[in-house]
């Protein structure tokens, strides 16, 4: 099962302060992700597809999608390596990180 986290920083009234143009600068320096502006997934033949903005980090042979919502990244944790990268991007952001 995967656990739901989002990188955020907040300002003094507790709004998201997260920009995308801070976050494509942020991400267009790490060499392992990578920009999209969709998202695709398919199970059981059926094929769907999330328009949004999306930093896909390569690990392996898999994509891991790091989503910028509202002003705060979002990514699904299946593995202790996608939770240490999640922690390493908050804190290079000097953000927080919290489940949900």
């Amino acid at each position: 099962m995967n656990t739901r986290y989002k990188i955020t920083r907040l300002d003094k009234e507790g709004n998201p302060t997260l920009s995308l143009e801070e976050c494509q600068r942020f991400f267009a320096t790490k060499s392992d992700f990578e920009y999209s502006d969709s998202f695709g997934a398919s199970q059981d033949g059926v094929h769907m597809k999330i328009k949004g903005h999306f930093f896909m980090w390569q690990l392996d042979n898999v994509k891991i999608p790091f989503r910028f919502f509202e002003g705060e990244i979002y990514v699904a944790v299946s593995h202790q390596v996608i939770l240490e990268k999640m922690k390493e991007i908050a804190r290079l952001l000097e953000a927080n990180y919290v489940e949900g």
